[in-house]
């Protein structure tokens, strides 16, 4: 009788002990809650953090998260307005605002992401086609900036450079997001932001870009040496026209400075002469003397003649 008791006990204590866990949930502070009895919901959904009781076994805990979540499409490729064929990778962030719609719309997860496909994809792809590549790429005017660059594939960052905008990447990603979230209260779901991650060309289109690129940057090549080439010839010339207008100077200078020599040494001669006429005709003949070449030479003069006196006072054989 005893232990019949105490297993009864056990079986009440037992199913208390169950009865009380599944009576109880826990909200996070990231997460709402619906409950749902019979596969119909009860109650206003929980989106405060906290312990909270429900009927065990027939209600049942749906949860959500409250923030952003993030969605990354498929690559697709679409064709400009341009006729430029282009892959678009899209992503985007999104979260559940009405818990309680998304739970009696959409249901699970994988279901909203569905959604999300059908609905951003479908805009990016209406966006796109009606928009030439230069505006995809391009959010203004100007250089393209570090965070463009990244954005996009190597050959748009070269052939677009210069290209006028009007509109710009970044008005057009926030068309697509006002349009695609016109869908999403319908779902219980907020679109918070839409960008396009990555664009470039076709593989089929690719090969022709880099070729016609490659081959736009051997004539702006060619074109810079030809520059290049003019520059360094009007140097060239303005430099010799520069050296001899030097020259000319200096040699303008060295004739001043030899006339001014020459005027000085004959003040010093004349002086010279005037003080000592004799001893002048003595050293001016020498002068003579030093410049002849007497060598394999014959000199007529006469023993009369003033040249001739200075070599009489010489010892040794005389001139002929």
């Amino acid at each position: 009788m005893k232990k019949s008791f105490f297993f009864i006990l056990g079986i009440f204590v037992f199913i208390f002990i169950i009865l009380a866990t599944d009576s109880f949930y826990t909200v996070r502070e990231w997460e709402q809650v619906v409950i749902t009895q019979f596969g119909k919901p009860v109650d206003k959904p929980k989106a405060s953090s906290g312990l909270y009781f429900k009927l065990p076994f027939i209600q049942k805990v749906h949860r959500y998260e409250k923030r952003l979540l993030r969605w990354d499409g498929d690559p697709k490729e679409i064709p400009t307005r341009d006729k430029r064929f282009i892959w678009v990778d899209t992503t985007a962030r999104w979260r559940i605002k009405d818990p309680l719609r998304f739970l009696q719309v959409i249901g699970t997860y994988e279901q909203a992401y569905i959604k999300l496909d059908d609905t951003i994809d479908a805009v990016v792809r209406d966006y796109v086609s009606a928009n030439p590549l230069v505006e995809l790429v391009r959010s203004s005017t100007q250089a393209l900036e570090k965070q463009e660059k990244s954005m996009v594939g190597y050959p748009f960052s070269q052939e677009v450079g210069g290209s006028k905008i009007v509109l710009g990447r970044e008005k057009i990603t926030r068309a697509i997001l006002l349009e695609a979230s016109k869908a999403m209260p319908e779902f219980g779901m907020e679109l918070v932001d839409v960008r396009i991650k990555r664009l470039n060309y076709v593989e089929r289109v690719r090969k022709k870009v880099y070729e016609r690129m490659i081959s736009e940057r051997k004539r702006k090549a060619a074109q810079y040496r030809s520059e290049g080439e003019g520059e360094k010839a009007e140097i060239l010339g303005q430099m010799e026209k520069e050296l001899k207008s030097i020259r000319s100077n200096a040699y303008r200078k060295a004739e001043e400075i030899r006339g001014i020599a020459d005027a000085q040494a004959t003040k010093i001669y004349g002086e010279a002469y005037n003080k000592a006429p004799e001893f002048y005709a003595f050293f001016k003949t020498l002068d003579v003397y030093r410049t002849m070449s007497f060598k394999n030479s014959i000199i007529i003069m006469g023993t009369d003649s003033d040249f001739y006196g200075f070599i009489k006072t010489i010892p040794g054989p005389g001139g002929r």
